[in-house]
């Protein structure tokens, strides 16, 4: 793997970044940002982010294989590799069925199609890095890529994907956080960023695989559920939920810090790089 991560990153929607933020963010020692909400083939976003900085990776988190074209991504990653070398990651993924509707189909086939053509052109496996969940795609992605990037899960699910892939491949999962020592303020808050993934049938399938049943999934979520997705407390009582995930065998976790609209999330930042000692 071409890129170093550093243990701790932040995981935000590329529409909720800035070149000030991001900038701040490698001020304060975070290893990598991590740009969601599916960047479009250009990858404009992140050579703008990089391009800010000096020293912190930016990955995507992820790129969609049924929203960009292969071979554009792979001219643009070129680009980017060029620039910024040993500096960005190219995450990619299929998505949700759901939000994919029809284009969805033979994902797995869909995904190996995609991996030949940046292999064709000439897009190193070291820079790449794939969403998984299922031991399927999990492995997938330690033959084909630098590891895995799952997104939604426990340390129970680190684990379980460090026995399976063994030493070596990248295991980057993301983390939900929210700052809020009220527990049922905090719960509504992550139930609110929870909302449209609880119909998802990858993460309800995922998350029936580390053993919650259909009365956590109703609804809204359970308690239960909602607690072990969302890390939520003070910043030492959530610096306690990154921790497992390392301890559990992950290479890298990356935060995604979940504020009420309009609220500025950098004092979290901050707080959080403060107790993790970045």
């Amino acid at each position: 793997m071409t890129a170093r991560l550093g243990d701790v990153g932040v995981w935000a929607r590329g529409d909720r970044t800035s070149p000030q933020l991001v900038a701040e963010l490698e001020r304060l020692g975070y290893g990598a940002l991590w740009i969601g909400g599916s960047p479009p083939a250009d990858l404009a976003v992140p050579e703008k982010l990089l391009d800010a900085t000096d020293e912190i990776v930016v990955a995507t988190g992820i790129v969609n294989i049924w929203n960009s074209p292969a071979d554009e991504v792979a001219h643009s990653y070129h680009r980017i590799a060029e620039r910024f070398p040993g500096r960005f990651l190219l995450g990619i993924g299929v998505g949700h069925p759901e939000a994919t509707r029809d284009r969805y189909r033979r994902p797995y086939e869909a995904l190996v199609e995609y991996l030949d053509a940046l292999d064709a052109a000439g897009v190193p496996r070291g820079d790449l890095a794939l969403a998984a969940l299922g031991p399927k795609v999990l492995q997938l992605a330690a033959q084909r890529t630098a590891g895995a990037h799952p997104y939604l899960t426990t340390p129970e699910h680190t684990r379980s994907a460090r026995e399976l892939l063994g030493a070596g491949p990248l295991v980057a999962p993301e983390q939900h956080v929210v700052l809020d020592t009220d527990v049922e303020r905090a719960r509504a808050l992550a139930r609110g960023a929870l909302a449209n993934y609880l119909g998802m049938s990858n993460y309800r399938n995922s998350w029936a695989r580390l053993g919650f049943t259909e009365a956590d999934l109703a609804d809204s979520g359970s308690d239960r559920l909602v607690d072990a997705l969302v890390a939520h407390g003070d910043a030492p009582t959530v610096a306690v939920r990154l921790s497992e995930h390392l301890d559990a065998g992950a290479d890298h976790v990356c935060l995604q810090l979940i504020v009420e609209p309009g609220v500025d999330p950098l004092p979290g930042y901050r707080g959080l790089a403060a107790v993790l000692q970045l």
